[in-house]
């Protein structure tokens, strides 16, 4: 348990260290651009380290729910568990988020922290932590092309695109799997069920808000390229009278 919470503090320190050295080197910027960056970073490093942990050493999260974590699961929760701590207390102290987000930090704080302490179920609590990391380099990706200017862009585009499907098929459609696993496994306990319930509840609020984001960009777009060809229409037309 010591050498958890030292692995945590460390993780912790790292954080505070990427975000002050932003800070210092993004002179110009906001305090949330260098937050932002922070966040970035650990949703790429968690991202490819809770797919390394689920899909090639294992356990598989769908069928070994409960199971005792391995030395690789504790350093990853551990790694996670800092950047939570430094994100939530970053947003309660700038009040950029709403309950909603705080909601999701405080649960994966938990979380993480009833996995270490009990030393089991950090498989299905990885599996959620590439689930919810999985989408959030897109996320970012979106502010800082909204801060460069370059958001109306087919890059901007392809960006909602990505975010908008691995949303929905990896943390509601696989979540809805991995849900379903951990509930019928008798080996996790109760709490880790409804703590997975919560998160799960939190993916489809956000679910709700972000399919009414499409259907007004999609709305948008689609008046765009009626105008854009409504336009033409009428400069050929024109240009055909023109001529005869």
């Amino acid at each position: 348990m010591v050498a958890m919470m030292l692995w945590v503090a460390l993780s912790l320190w790292g954080w505070l260290s990427l975000y002050a050295w932003s800070c210092r080197h993004y002179r110009e910027r906001s305090c949330e651009w260098s937050c932002r960056l922070v966040t970035l970073t650990h949703g790429v490093f968690a991202t490819c380290l809770s797919s390394y942990i689920g899909f090639i050493d294992g356990p598989w999260p769908m069928t070994h729910p409960g199971s005792p974590n391995t030395v690789l699961q504790v350093h990853a929760l551990c790694i996670s568990l800092g950047y939570f701590l430094f994100d939530l207390g970053w947003c309660v102290y700038f009040q950029t988020e709403g309950p909603l987000m705080l909601v999701h930090h405080s649960v994966s704080i938990l979380g993480i922290s009833a996995s270490l302490a009990l030393g089991e179920s950090a498989t299905e609590v990885n599996a959620v932590i590439f689930g919810s990391e999985l989408t959030n380099p897109f996320l970012q990706a979106r502010w800082f092309l909204r801060e460069k200017g370059l958001y109306p862009s087919l890059t901007g585009d392809v960006v909602d695109f990505l975010f908008v499907v691995l949303f929905a098929g990896v943390r509601i459609g696989v979540g809805a799997w991995l849900m379903y696993c951990v509930l019928l496994s008798p080996r996790p306990r109760c709490f880790i069920k409804i703590g997975g319930l919560i998160m799960y509840a939190v993916s489809w609020v956000f679910m709700v808000n972000i399919c009414r984001f499409a259907r007004r960009k999609t709305i948008k777009k689609c008046q765009a390229w009626k105008d854009w060809w409504n336009k033409e229409v009428n400069l050929n037309t024109n240009g055909y009278l023109k001529s005869h």
